[in-house]
């Protein structure tokens, strides 16, 4: 009974061990067990779809399942509030965006910092957006349409999504950086607004491109510049902003993924090994290319490039929400 007793003893005290090891250690067996891919968004958002196209082809790289789980709500302050709050074990991870992680920084008071309580891994494909015109608007290009609105100050509406959306802040760059005055009017998405665009309501509007480009092409609005910093594949007659007359106005709805604060270094770089081979993937690629999103460079695929991208955002947009006194609903 004595060396029972002592057996029962050793292993019980080195079962209660186990949990003392090291995060490093339990990284080198990661991943080792099922992970979920929080998306904050509804089923058919352009991040949900982002999240599952990246889950399907990270499988196989990773040896585990991907779980997607898409957690809707509060524009998506719910879903990056739980990741925030999650173990940082690497089997919790969110598909954020440029709201989640930029703007509802500044709109909303958060349980959680949206820099300080994530680790970046990579930076995802990017949406750039395009100026539309009604097909009467008496330009055929930006700087003609910028000099129209320069004539006519407070005479035409843009429409948006809705305050801190990325329609209504582009929106009021674009009068900042042209010095231009136009009303804003809010929609419940593109698809009102694109009506009312065509019916001659308003002027004008920042959509995404795939959304905008059946219209553009049968010749019912005028495109006068993407928000990217180069044309894009899926329609390349169409210039930048940049190249229209309006330097540095770039703009891309992006994604990112991020796993909570304190992950170690480890998991944080099998994931982005995992991301970055996903995205050279010519199937993947074909598949963004062909909703009018772009992947990033390589140089932008690392954890250092998405954590100064992130924070060059917040630096760009944070003056403009608080300038135009944006608050939650």
């Amino acid at each position: 009974m004595k060396l029972t007793r002592r057996l029962v003893l050793h292993l019980t005290a080195g079962a209660a061990a186990i949990p003392a090891l090291p995060w490093h250690a339990l990284a080198e067996s990661y991943p080792s067990r099922r992970i979920t891919l929080v998306v904050p968004f509804a089923p058919g958002a352009l991040t949900d779809i982002t999240a599952r196209v990246l889950a399907e082809r990270m499988q196989p790289i990773l040896g585990q399942s991907i779980v997607v789980e898409n957690v809707g709500g509060a524009d998506g302050t719910i879903a990056a509030g739980r990741v925030a709050h999650a173990a940082p074990d690497g089997y919790t991870l969110v598909v954020g965006n440029w709201n989640t992680h930029v703007t509802n920084g500044a709109i909303y008071t958060l349980s959680y910092d949206v820099v300080k309580d994530f680790e970046p891994i990579a930076l995802l494909p990017e949406a750039p957006m395009v100026l539309i015109a009604k097909k009467a608007t008496p330009a055929t290009n930006l700087s003609e349409f910028i000099s129209w609105l320069e004539a006519n100050p407070n005479k035409a509406s843009m429409g948006t999504a809705g305050a801190g959306s990325p329609p209504d802040l582009l929106a009021r760059l674009l009068r900042k950086d042209s010095g231009t005055q136009f009303g804003l009017v809010a929609y419940r998405g593109a698809a009102p607004a694109m009506q009312d665009i065509l019916a001659g309501q308003i002027e004008a509007m920042f959509i995404s491109i795939a959304a905008a480009l059946p219209q553009v092409r049968s010749g019912n609005v005028k495109a006068l510049g993407v928000t990217a910093r180069k044309r894009m594949a899926i329609a390349p007659e169409i210039p930048t902003m940049d190249e229209a007359g309006l330097p540095g106005f770039y703009f891309s709805l992006w994604s990112a993924l991020f796993a909570p604060h304190g992950t170690p270094r480890d998991i944080i770089e099998k994931l982005n090994s995992a991301a970055v081979r996903t995205l050279a993937d010519p199937g993947v690629r074909q598949k963004f290319e062909a909703m009018g999103v772009q992947i990033p460079p390589d140089e932008q695929q690392t954890p250092e490039a998405l954590a100064a991208y992130q924070k060059a955002e917040i630096e760009k947009w944070w003056p403009i929400i608080k300038a135009a006194g944006i608050k939650a609903e």
